[in-house]
């Protein structure tokens, strides 16, 4: 589908939930926005009763209503849904592919800040950071970290990639002024990325110190870090997930953690909130943190700003930068 040259200024609606947009579209983003869109007054949380007769293009980030096959019948002037977010999984149906709309993410800049957090999470598991810290704090003494820490450090550590996800591979990249070995796995791989090395997910986690997660929540990735790939992982190495909860049996990993085994960074759990009484948010040897990896307080506003650079392209009949391939929907988060 060829894009739309207005020669003028599309009519957009914001759809998304109300606390998304009040965080999102800051004074500046809506400045930017009101630029380059004919922007209808409304922010749409339902679509339930909205005129949505003249609308050319939505504007959408997290909370977005699924935009059924009913809803597109509304919407006969519709031609691209721009997402100030990562996943489109949420509301664009296959009725918006079968209409050939066109579809941009700023996933790439949702990457961002889960490639940094993932970054610190690795530096910081070198050195034992956060068992140490909780130590310190309880026991306000010196005494000789070496040597009830062996092994303690970054320098020629070996950190396992799971996915070469936009996430992934930034992450691989953020690794390189470091001294790691860096291991990578993802079925979808022909070849060694550059500044990692491919290999199966069996030798990648009995082979890494730390494991990093950055695979989509499919099917068939469901608890693919099992019971006994986390047997395989070496004693005190650690697991990190940004990714999705899924991926790992938070079963076993709580029982490894448990034993002290392995160490955990889960930024993902199931259930997301966890119960008050879970072992892991007392385990010295877990970080448990809220889903605040993603886009959080200001960077909300690089995904904004990606999302109307995406928005002017389309005024002016460019071609997307971030546009979303229908084929590879099924296999990307």
């Amino acid at each position: 589908m060829t894009q739309h040259v207005t020669g003028r200024k599309p009519v957009t609606s914001i759809a998304m939930g109300e606390g998304v947009a009040r965080r999102l579209l800051s004074p500046a983003v809506r400045q930017r926005l009101l630029a380059v869109a004919d922007v209808t007054p409304q922010t749409l949380t339902d679509f339930d009763g909205a005129d949505l007769t003249d609308v050319e293009v939505l504007f959408t980030s997290w909370l977005c209503p699924p935009l059924t096959e009913k809803v597109l019948s509304r919407a006969p002037r519709l031609r691209a849904i721009i997402h100030a977010a990562g996943s489109v999984k949420g509301h664009v149906t296959e009725a918006c592919w079968k209409r050939g709309l066109l579809v941009s993410s700023a996933a790439a800049a949702n990457a961002v800040p889960v490639a940094e957090f993932t970054l610190a999470s690795i530096l910081l598991a070198g050195k034992r950071v956060p068992e140490i810290a909780r130590r310190y704090r309880a026991e306000r003494s010196a005494r000789d970290w070496e040597a009830d820490y062996p092994g303690l450090g970054n320098f020629q550590r070996t950190v396992g990639i799971v996915g070469a996800s936009r996430i992934g591979r930034r992450v691989i990249d953020l690794l390189q002024p470091f001294d790691y070995d860096v291991l990578v796995y993802d079925p979808y791989l022909s070849g060694d990325l550059p500044h990692a090395r491919q290999v199966d997910l069996d030798t990648l986690v009995a082979s890494s110190d730390i494991v990093s997660l950055h695979a989509p929540n499919l099917p068939e990735t469901h608890h693919m870090i099992n019971a006994e790939r986390l047997a395989a992982m070496r004693d005190g190495s650690t697991l990190i997930n940004t990714a999705r909860a899924a991926l790992v049996d938070q079963r076993a990993l709580t029982d490894e953690t448990v034993s002290g085994r392995l160490h955990a960074v889960l930024d993902h759990t199931a259930p997301e909130i966890l119960p008050p009484g879970s072992l892991l948010y007392d385990l010295p040897n877990v970080v448990v943190t809220p889903h605040i990896a993603g886009s959080t307080g200001n960077e909300l506003a690089r995904m904004a700003h990606m999302a109307i650079d995406e928005l002017t392209r389309y005024a002016h009949g460019s071609p997307l930068q971030h546009r979303v391939d229908p084929h590879a929907v099924l296999r990307i988060a």
